[in-house]
């Protein structure tokens, strides 16, 4: 046996070290792959979904371009991507969750060359966080903080048990840290949501609110962090929970040492949306008053948080951005990928690691059939095989490696196990972007 991160020869098996899962948001990277040619036998540490991740990733032998339904040369189909994106008067380019950022990067770019929309798949999960982040601002800190000062830590709208299985057991509840000696028993946990989720099994405390009311739950915090009397009929009407039980909440809160909340798409796509949002970064800037306190979003695909660092550094907003004139414009709604699929405005798009087709609204959808599009993903979705060009490229984190960033905003580096036949995204980006720039230079040089 071997411990390498080079390609082996199929018989033998090797260990790659402190691989790096990307299935969600935690970005663990603490996964020991046991790697025999093109197959993965083991992932030591890897939580259910992480082993579904990786132990089902193989060899894909699907040609690495198709072109109107034909397999066809990656080459043409380049040049095919290139044609319909430069020729578009209003492109859209969206997805690039489940890519790297450096292949975001040049997507950005492509964007800026056609003078398209931007959008990530940030705009149909923690879109309203982004809008609230430039409101209010936030108070933030990393995981590693989390896990080793976070005495009190809650969870709004969010069930980390299902979505993100290593969250308590690596960061938030179950770890010693250094300032928590005693792990889960230094440890408050408290969760809010609208139903008992598998998650409500390990908190302490746990409080249901009634539906698409956390608003008003939210502001009632706000009050009693302040010292504001409240009527105790009301609070109990709107929230669905006695005056008395928040009042007890804001007493654990204020004497936390460091508080940490954690909020999901409960909050952010129920009632209020970035409303919400403003109000529990609100809600943990004013905690600060009293002691420590930091709030974070429970993000779901594997390199979002990456989508929006890369976004947010190449263009100055984080998702839903026009590029037409020239210069960025970020509009949520009207710049958004769903709205302008749904309203039948984009007429010629590149879909990059997402499915639309699969999720997206029957309007978005019906649009999206109707004009030409190019798309790229390891794995047939109905979104590749309803495009004018698909392309089959490799797996990030697996296959692939670059970049991505944990949901604290942390880059991680990527470690694959094994080579694939098939090319990066980053590749056909790059030679899209070459060819984009070159059909640019000549359309200048017709019209001068």
């Amino acid at each position: 046996m071997i411990e390498s991160n080079q390609v082996s020869s199929p018989e033998e098996i090797k260990i790659v070290k402190d691989a790096t899962c990307t299935f969600c948001g935690c970005v663990c990277d603490d996964i020991d792959l046991k790697v025999q040619g093109h197959e993965i036998l083991e992932a030591k540490r890897a939580c259910v979904l992480g082993n579904g991740w990786f132990l089902n990733h193989g060899v894909d032998t699907r040609p690495d371009c198709f072109v109107e339904g034909r397999p066809a040369p990656v080459e043409e189909g380049v040049e095919r991507a290139a044609q319909i994106l430069t020729r578009a008067r209003y492109p859209l380019i969206y997805g690039l969750s489940d890519t790297t950022t450096e292949a975001q990067r040049v997507a950005v770019g492509i964007g800026d060359w056609i003078g398209g929309n931007i959008d990530t798949t940030t705009s149909v999960c923690h879109g309203p966080s982004g809008m609230a982040f430039q409101g209010v601002g936030e108070a933030t800190c990393s995981l590693g903080e989390v896990r080793n000062r976070g005495d009190l830590i809650m969870f709004w709208g969010s069930n980390p048990a299902e979505s993100h299985p290593r969250h308590f057991t690596k960061y938030s509840l179950m770890p010693k840290g250094m300032f928590l000696p005693n792990g889960r028993k230094d440890r408050t946990c408290v969760i809010v949501d609208v139903r008992k989720t598998k998650s409500a099994r390990a908190a302490d405390i746990f409080i249901q609110i009634k539906p698409r009311k956390d608003f008003e739950a939210l502001w009632t915090l706000r009050a009693l962090a302040q010292g504001i009397d409240l009527d105790p009929v009301e609070v109990e009407q709107e929230t669905g929970n006695p005056l008395s039980l928040w009042q007890d909440l804001m007493d654990r809160m204020k004497a936390a040492k460091f508080g940490v909340i954690f909020f999901g798409m409960g909050l952010t796509m129920t009632r209020g949306k970035h409303a919400n949002s403003e109000a529990l970064l609100t809600l943990t800037r004013d905690m600060n008053r009293y002691t420590r306190f930091v709030c974070k979003a429970n993000r779901g695909h594997g390199n979002v948080s990456g989508a929006d660092n890369v976004v947010s550094w190449r263009t100055g907003y984080p998702f839903g951005v026009n590029l037409a004139r020239g210069y960025p414009r970020f509009n949520p709604g009207e710049y958004t990928a769903a709205d302008v699929l749904a309203r039948g405005e984009a007429d010629a798009a590149m879909i990059i690691a997402s499915d639309p087709m699969a999720n997206f609204s029957q309007p978005a959808r019906q649009h999206l059939a109707s004009i030409p599009y190019v798309a790229m993903d390891p794995k047939e979705t109905p979104t590749t095989r309803s495009a004018a060009v698909a392309f089959t490229v490799a797996t990030y984190g697996i296959n692939v490696p670059g970049t991505v960033y944990r949901m604290d905003d942390i880059p991680i580096p990527l470690r694959p196990a094994f080579e694939s036949s098939h090319p990066s995204d980053l590749e056909i980006l790059q030679g899209i972007e070459r060819r984009v720039r070159e059909l640019n230079r000549q359309m200048i040089r017709a019209d001068s």
